[in-house]
């Protein structure tokens, strides 16, 4: 994940990290979609295996959740369908957010290593809290996992200090307080947010919650090292690409990557 980011070009805006819930539209479209965001040249993928009683998820990742939960995703799946992505070409870092319950049940030293041998980079576990993250830290390093913690506006500085002692990979920034969803515009707490981690670190800042766009990708040039599009990708699968879900991605991508001059 680190070469990832060293990889990318001094002066280029941050790298853009989509997220797709794994089994969403389909149960078997998410080897399909990461395919198409390493064809788009996005930095890394953040899949995000569903929860029955999600934490930080807005309506849209809710309903994407709940469908892919039907459809029959597990943790399990969500891994194999990672390793399926690896054997397809799938290159970029791959990021496995998830709730902890579903890892406890899985057990935590078996996904840590199911997960590494899948071909994922790293887990972002956002009910976890940092006092009570020490054994799946402890196992995530011990088996070269990244460990990516979340950090909101309303995290004190000492927090936050503490918490990027512990990260590995990146650190996820929040832009707002609340769950998840498109927005209209990046707050001036989140470049707070920014400004306040990297006082604290030099690893690798994303932002997520809220980015929906061009806009927002060009106005964060700068800020931070990636940001992180997921509700506004999953708006425009759910609205119109549960027939062919890759070409939805695909054209999403595009309007978002592409260089408008």
């Amino acid at each position: 994940m680190a070469t990832a980011f060293a990889s990318r070009p001094p002066n280029a805006g941050p790298g853009v990290i989509p997220y797709i819930t794994a089994g969403f539209p389909k149960l078997d479209d998410t080897v399909r979609i990461l395919r198409e965001f390493e064809l788009a040249g996005c930095l890394a993928a953040e899949i995000g295996i569903p929860h029955s009683d999600p934490l930080a998820d807005g309506p849209t990742i809710q309903k994407t959740g709940r469908l892919a939960i039907d459809n029959g995703m597990t943790l399990g799946l969500g891994l194999e369908q990672a390793s399926s992505a690896r054997a397809h070409g799938v290159s970029i870092p791959l990021v496995v957010m998830t709730c902890f319950n579903l890892i406890h049940a899985y057990g935590l030293g078996r996904f840590v290593f199911d997960a590494v041998h899948s071909g994922v980079d790293g887990v972002i576990v956002p009910d976890l809290p940092l006092e009570e993250s020490l054994g799946l830290r402890a196992i995530c390093q011990s088996l070269g996992l990244a460990f990516v913690p979340m950090v909101a506006p309303t995290t004190p500085d000492s927090r936050i200090r503490e918490t990027c002692e512990q990260a590995t990979g990146f650190v996820y920034c929040v832009s707002v307080t609340g769950t998840t969803g498109a927005r209209q515009n990046v707050g001036p707490e989140a470049y707070d947010l920014l400004t306040r981690v990297r006082n604290c670190t030099l690893m690798p800042r994303a932002l997520g919650f809220g980015i929906s766009g061009r806009a927002h990708l060009d106005s964060m040039k700068g800020a931070c090292e990636a940001v992180i599009v997921a509700s506004a990708l999953m708006d425009s699968l759910w609205e119109r690409g549960h027939a062919d879900a890759a070409s939805t991605v695909a054209r999403f991508l595009d309007e978002m990557l592409r260089d408008p001059t």
